[in-house]
């Protein structure tokens, strides 16, 4: 095994891992935002525990992986905002129906 010119190996670097869920929910977040706002729900409660683990240990993990749990939790975020201004709105125009027809009698 060669070594380059001036390079000596590290015995005491650990190649860094990725973070378990980070991927899951950065496409949980995406998810959210397009489809349903249970997939953010799901997205920011893995999020929580993943994130707990770097705090912890964050010379484990790459800091890529943590960049890709933080996009995906801000995702989710912005997914559930948007679901609850949507069904607010939609309460809103109900509310405004009913009130509506029970005028008309």
């Amino acid at each position: 095994m060669d070594q380059p010119y001036g390079h000596t190996p590290d015995l005491f670097a650990s190649e860094q891992r990725v973070l378990p869920n980070a991927t899951a929910v950065l496409v949980l977040g995406i998810l959210s935002i397009v489809f349903c706002f249970i997939c953010g729900i799901v997205a920011l409660a893995m999020a929580s525990s993943d994130m707990r683990q770097y705090a912890g240990q964050p010379h484990l993990y790459s800091e890529a992986s943590y960049s890709q749990l933080r996009a995906g939790r801000i995702c989710a975020i912005i997914g559930l905002c948007i679901w609850a201004a949507l069904a607010l709105f939609y309460l809103v125009v109900f509310a405004f129906a009913f009130s509506f027809a029970s005028f008309q009698h």
